[in-house]
């Protein structure tokens, strides 16, 4: 039985099952492993320090495979903003065909991507953010439940819910987000109307994944309670691994008279790039989901989307058929 849907049909993958992206993670050799095990990788434009840089990262992500891959460029607030603009022409200019945007405010890119041939996926979290993105004419929706890692948005509603309200409303194909890392997982994403999954954390404790052993083994042993939400007093609410750093942001971010300036020594990019590399689970946080709970092992790519496949077929095929009238 062939996983088919939209999804695999638009993006020209063998599965429905996209990598999202991830700062500091999404490099080539991630990106180009999930594509050639059937899925579609994609690379993290910002985690390159320039729009130069991102070229060449696309450049050595096609040598490492000739499968379709995407590339992120998520717009968030910031006092000194990336020049989005410039890594946006880098992406256009470097033929890439699929783009991840998240974020505030992407018209600008969305339109200038669709004006270059390119299928846009918008992440987003909540049904009403959805259908203002399909109006702007992205062309699938990654619908992101409050079990991700990231940032979850402020409504606080779980997949099982959104999901299935997102699919009542976007006509255009869905992947589902946020808690996904099993075949039972993507059954249950198809069941609820989305044709496909988006999976961030479980990538992260692959082989192929480019930050230290210490940290993959960190989310295998870490189960779904070991997340902290992050800056929730701050209308900014992020979920990430459970750790000194975070426990003492949600200490100090319990006082209501408290300010982000009081926890942004604790929350730099630079920091968690730090604990990534180096192993040092408490040199920063470390985004990460309550899908902790469901990671069990570090395979490689390929084993990881063949187990996946074979467990949702084995479910669709072996049990779901006894529920038949």
């Amino acid at each position: 039985m062939k996983l088919q849907t939209r999804i695999t049909q638009m993006l020209g993958i063998e599965y429905p099952i996209v990598q999202g992206g991830m700062m500091w993670v999404g490099r080539a050799e991630l990106a180009a492993a999930v594509s050639n095990a059937g899925g579609l990788g994609i690379i993290t434009a910002l985690t390159q320090p320039s729009p130069d840089d991102l070229r060449k990262e696309i450049a050595r992500c096609r040598e490492l495979t000739d499968k379709p891959f995407g590339v992120n460029l998520t717009i968030l607030p910031s006092v000194n903003p990336p020049p989005y603009a410039e890594y946006r022409k880098a992406i256009i200019d470097s033929g890439i065909k699929i783009v991840e945007t998240a974020g505030h405010n992407p018209r600008e890119h969305v339109e200038d991507f669709k004006a270059n041939g390119i299928t846009v996926l918008h992440k987003c979290t909540a049904v009403r953010h959805a259908l203002s993105a399909e109006r702007m004419g992205v062309d699938i929706i990654s619908i992101d439940g409050f079990e991700c890692a990231g940032h979850p948005g402020e409504d606080d509603i779980p997949g099982l819910i959104l999901i299935p309200a997102a699919a009542d409303k976007v006509k255009i194909p869905m992947l589902a987000s946020g808690g996904f890392g099993d075949g039972r997982g993507l059954v249950a994403a198809l069941a609820l109307g989305a044709e496909g999954i988006n999976m961030g954390t479980r990538f992260c404790a692959t082989k192929e994944a480019p930050i230290h052993d210490t940290i993959k083994q960190l989310l295998v042993d870490q189960d779904e309670r070991d997340t902290n939400l992050i800056f929730r007093s701050l209308r900014n609410t992020g979920r990430v691994a459970k750790n000194s750093v975070s426990d003492k942001v949600v200490e100090i971010l319990k006082n209501p008279e408290s300010t982000f300036q009081d926890v942004s020594h604790l929350v730099k990019g630079a920091d968690g790039r730090v604990a990534l590399e180096t192993g040092n689970p408490d040199a920063g946080l470390v985004w990460a989901g309550q899908v902790q709970g469901l990671i069990n092992d570090v395979p490689s790519c390929e084993e990881l989307l063949q187990r996946i496949v074979k467990d949702a077929r084995d479910i669709i095929n072996s049990r779901l058929p006894g529920f038949a009238a």
